[in-house]
């Protein structure tokens, strides 16, 4: 559900995502649609890409991602060089909520094993990914202040997701920081093994 506020030009303006973003509207930047791909990168100045000092506030959001293997992990790496290399240090947390499809089980809790402490491999945003027909994946990811050269750059995101090929749906929330004070530049997104078969990834800049 859209909200819709006024600017500071007193003009009606709306956000997809309400008071997650404060203030303004959500400018969509690039979408990168999946066909088998390996990897779907978002690089500052490549293909009409824009993560620089434009915005302060950046937001991915994934939907119908379907992985080619079953029971892989939707992931994401950063880059400070433009996407030469993936491997930006992060120190992250993930916590999940879960529910059966016959009811029988359900909970909370933290995942240790899918954290990162001050790893630069990628960082899972969702449990296990079933390659079922029926099966996906579905989220956002917000990075906050990426070009700043003062500061670690924050990250929040949540996603949602059926468990490959069991009956489980899974509620998935990630939050962590790059730990670098130089601007991160690139974005990648991957499967933990195999490749992404469908769905797409949007890249916004929020006013």
């Amino acid at each position: 559900m859209s909200i819709v506020k006024l600017n500071n030009r007193g003009v009606r303006s709306a956000t997809a995502f309400g008071s997650i973003s404060s203030v303004g509207s959500m400018i969509l930047i690039k979408k990168l649609t999946a066909s088998s791909s390996a990897t779907l990168s978002f690089v500052d100045g490549t293909s009409d890409v824009v993560l620089d000092n434009t915005y302060k506030e950046y937001l991915f959001t994934f939907n119908n991602m379907h992985p080619e293997t079953n029971q892989v992990y939707l992931q994401f790496n950063l880059s400070v060089d433009s996407g030469s290399n993936y491997n930006v240090q992060k120190q992250t947390t993930f916590a999940q909520a879960y529910q059966t499809e016959d009811n029988s089980a359900q909970g909370i809790s933290y995942q240790t094993s899918r954290d990162l402490a001050n790893g630069t491999g990628a960082q899972y945003l969702t449990r296990q990914i079933g390659n079922g027909n029926d099966d996906n994946a579905g989220g956002y990811l917000h990075l906050y202040n990426p070009s700043s050269t003062t500061f670690v750059k924050h990250f929040t995101a949540v996603s949602s997701n059926n468990y490959g090929g069991d009956t489980y749906y899974m509620n998935n929330f990630v939050a962590g920081y790059a730990n670098t004070t130089s601007a991160v530049d690139a974005v990648q997104f991957s499967m933990s093994s195999d490749a992404i078969d469908a769905g797409d990834i949007c890249l916004y800049g929020i006013v």
